[in-house]
């Protein structure tokens, strides 16, 4: 069961499917939202400051992939990104881009709802840092954790 006032934004532009996955979630206990669009999506995620995003790779305006980059400019929020798109190339970008978890439809509604749970007993990352992480070396190899750089010297 979901803490009280937890809240979930679906961004998915397929409409009956959004209202089945905020219908479960919301009878999970959680506070829902939904959204329709890429550009909506982000929008709604600034203003809501969700604490879950379920988002789709294929939306109309902004893909998915494009949402994400630009929803962790800004927020720390969970992210599970649901969608048809089912090839490890998608899963591998999803989840580089900032995704915490990927679920390919069709799904179960109820390990949607067991994802999200799962993803809310993590700790939450830090959006902004005030300081950037300093460089770590080992051996010949140095690790820029910023810019997710590994130089081989």
């Amino acid at each position: 069961m979901a803490e009280p006032c937890t809240s979930v934004l679906v961004i998915d532009d397929e409409r009956p499917l959004a209202a089945i996955v905020a219908s479960y979630l919301s009878k999970a206990g959680f506070d829902t939202a939904v959204a329709y669009t890429g550009p909506d999506g982000v929008r709604s995620a600034q203003d809501l400051d969700p604490d879950v995003i379920i988002l789709d790779l294929g939306l109309p305006g902004l893909d998915g992939v494009e949402a994400c980059r630009q929803i962790r400019l800004f927020s720390d929020c969970y992210i599970l990104m649901l969608t048809a798109r089912a090839d490890e190339v998608d899963r591998l970008i999803g989840l580089s881009v900032g995704a915490d978890d990927y679920l390919t439809k069709p799904f179960s509604p109820r390990e949607l709802v067991a994802r999200v749970n799962t993803v809310l007993r993590r700790p939450r990352r830090q959006a902004h840092r005030t300081q950037p992480a300093a460089p770590r070396e080992f051996g010949r190899l140095r690790v820029e954790a910023e810019g997710r750089v590994l130089i081989k010297s």
